[in-house]
């Protein structure tokens, strides 16, 4: 198809791009089809049905997914579910099994990871080398105790040994937790002491935007404040020599790899813990969300084979850091033979052209952003298909938050008007896409192509009632397997149930405004609470305030980011400061450091004001979204109800600063 002209505007849903019937016929899903009519005697005319039966017959569709993908276990499950009600829904019941043995089938001479970073250059490790590294570094934890149920924590970034030590923790049936390294201290620690972690895993520090983060004192600190540590594994990333004697007890990677082994695969139950991701920490301390290996494992078989279309031969890359679920999903490429490619750096460094570059280097046939970095391309006015050969792209992934039609435009003018760009949504808390592609159908500009398999997404209005061509909550009406087996430390799953199920009892709210169209395709509207998005780093509000209310100048505070998630806005602190202070430059200075250092470098405020009060509901919540509003320009009455707060007049400070130009604050840089 052809976009139209550069001069000329596009609208959602405009036609940019269909398959050809050659396309169709090659693609996964098609296979999937004709062995559902082969082996099942079931017949499909076009995607629609297909989506309509997986998620009308869960049962059938799932015990066809574990069949079609030639799942292994060690004994035979006695049924597919327990019960269609949310939550806590039993899959596979009575099956024995193990992720890592599924990701690591292929074991020949195949490039199963490419890696690069702004430390080391391109290198390849194919699947024979990951098979006999991975054996080597479980052997090396087990030697350090580690063993079925314990968990590991890992301060890695995304390079090779960050997946060769998460395949040796799932062999050995241990529970995986990764932090990127960029996260300040107390970040990390919210997150590592709850999940009381026995092995930590590290480097010494990283590059980002060319400039070097050591990170040998963060790490004895957080050493010193997870008391059921035992040992700390160290590998030198940033430097070859690191000094690492002050640290507590702690041996080098090269000693945890040292002694090769054959790899022995725990056989675990289908709900045995596989990893814990968090989420943002928006209100209280990140939720320690925990995944199964049975559920992660089919729903990355399903999702990336019929949905991404990965296939052996491809080169799946997804830029990402380990702290964010993408990572996660990046690695389950292995689970098809594909070869998965690390990027670990910045991606604007030393311009937007980087990770472009990097895709004419190795090869890529799937590249994977997030919105914002599309958009950064657009801004800088870059067009990669003109200064690289990146013809072997076949298809660009796209999540992270909602990419607008001009985003679509760009990329089939500037990249290829040949590929699928396939706009994903989905989250932490199922790790995976919900809604996204299918090579099935064609792209409209601005729109999600389709519901995924399995996945019975509806928008509902407030009432509860589905509706279509709308905007309304997204909810799941059915259970998927990679829903979260339990939260950590959760008494009761009230945590967990408060988090998903308070708002239509039985039904899953995901806090995010969607449209489904009549014609199946879906629009995302970005999320609905206060989660602050910089740089592809997330982070919750609370884990902000904690920083910032610390300093005894500060009362009290509250944070805005003004973007839309498609476009990166600004990030603003108000402060409340101590009775005769003001905010001068020093105080505005420490504010900056302390934010750099103990939460993340990316998330230092482009600008702090001081403000007499917090605008806040009459349970004393602070209201970022409502504030968030009314410096986009809504009137505060149109905002939030006033009389649902303690203190309405604190709002008019805000609506002052809207028509001041705040807008034309200056970013801060940030590593």
């Amino acid at each position: 198809m052809k976009t139209p002209p550069p001069h000329e505007s596009i609208s959602e849903g405009s036609l940019l791009w269909e398959p050809s019937n050659e396309i169709k016929a090659r693609s996964n899903i098609s296979s999937y089809i004709n062995w559902l009519g082969a082996q099942r005697n079931l017949q499909f005319g076009q995607y629609d049905d297909l989506w309509e039966w997986s998620v009308e017959n869960i049962e059938e569709f799932w015990g066809s997914i574990w069949d079609y993908f030639s799942v292994e276990s060690s004994s035979p499950y006695k049924r597919v579910i327990s019960q269609q009600d949310m939550p806590y829904t039993q899959w596979f019941e009575g099956s024995q099994l193990n992720y890592a043995e599924h990701a690591l089938r292929r074991r020949d001479d195949h490039p199963a990871i490419k890696s690069k970073s702004e430390i080391r250059p391109l290198t390849t490790i194919s699947y024979g080398e990951l098979y006999e590294r991975v054996g080597a570094v479980a052997a090396g934890l087990k030697r350090l105790g580690v063993k079925k149920d314990d968990r590991v924590a890992v301060l890695m970034p995304n390079i090779p040994e960050t997946v060769i030590a998460f395949l040796a923790v799932s062999s050995l049936g241990a529970t995986w937790s990764a932090c990127s390294p960029e996260f300040g201290t107390r970040s990390v620690v919210d997150r590592f002491r709850q999940i009381e972690p026995k092995i930590l895993l590290a480097v010494d520090g990283y590059r980002y935007g060319g400039r070097d983060f050591h990170k040998l004192e963060a790490i004895i600190e957080i050493q010193k404040q997870l008391p059921s540590l035992e040992n700390t594994v160290m590998l030198p990333y940033l430097s070859q020599d690191p000094n690492f004697k002050p640290l507590g007890r702690s041996i080098l990677w090269s000693e945890l790899e040292s002694n090769p082994q054959d790899l022995k695969f725990e056989q675990l139950p289908f709900d045995h813990p596989l990893w814990v991701l968090y989420s943002s920490g928006t209100t209280g301390l990140p939720k320690p969300i925990v995944h199964g290996q049975g559920g992660i494992l089919l729903e990355h078989l399903k999702v990336l084979s019929l949905h991404l279309d990965l296939k052996p031969e491809d080169r799946f890359f997804w830029f990402t850091t380990t702290g964010w679920m993408m990572w996660n999903f990046l690695i389950g490429g292995l689970l098809h033979g594909a070869t998965i490619v690390l990027y670990d750096g910045d991606p604007a460094y030393p311009d937007m052209n980087t990770l472009w570059q990097f895709s004419e280097e190795s090869g890529i046939t799937y590249f994977g952003t997030a919105a914002p970095f599309i958009q950064a391309c657009m801004k800088s006015k870059i067009e990669p298909k003109q200064d690289f050969d990146i013809s072997c792209i076949r298809s660009i992934g796209s999540t992270g938050s909602p990419l607008p039609p001009e985003g679509f435009k760009w990329v089939y003018e500037n990249v290829s008007n040949k590929l699928l760009l396939a706009s994903f949504s989905g989250g932490t808390d199922l790790c995976t896409g919900f809604v996204g592609s299918c090579y099935l159908l064609p792209v409209n500009a601005g729109e999600i192509q389709c519901r995924c398999l399995g996945a019975r997404v509806e928008a509902y209005n407030p009432k509860g009632d589905p509706i279509i061509n709308q905007v309304g909550e997204l909810v799941i009406t059915r259970p998927m397997p990679s829903m979260p087996i339990y939260f950590l430390n959760d008494i009761d799953g009230k945590r967990y149930k408060e988090s998903y199920f308070d708002t239509f009892p039985g039904i899953w709210r995901h806090g995010d405004w969607i449209k489904i169209t009549e014609r199946g395709t879906c629009v995302i509207y970005g999320r609905s609470d206060s989660t602050l998005n910089r740089g592809g780093v997330r982070m919750g509000t609370s884990e902000f305030y904690r920083v910032v209310e610390e300093m005894d100048e500060i009362t009290d505070s509250i944070v805005v980011d003004t973007g839309s998630g498609v476009e990166g806005g600004k990030l603003l602190l108000f402060v409340v400061l101590q009775h005769g202070l003001k905010l001068e430059n020093t105080l505005s200075s420490a504010i900056i450091r302390r934010l750099r250092s103990q939460l993340s470098p990316r998330h230092t405020p482009d600008k702090i004001y001081e403000i007499d009060s917090v605008p806040k509901t009459l349970n004393n919540k602070k209201l970022e979204v409502p504030v968030k509003k009314v410096l986009l320009g809504m009137p505060p009455s149109e905002a939030i109800n006033k009389d649902a707060m303690s203190n309405p007049e604190s709002l008019d400070f805000f609506a002052k600063l809207a028509g001041t130009g705040w807008q034309d604050v200056k970013l801060h840089d940030s590593g």
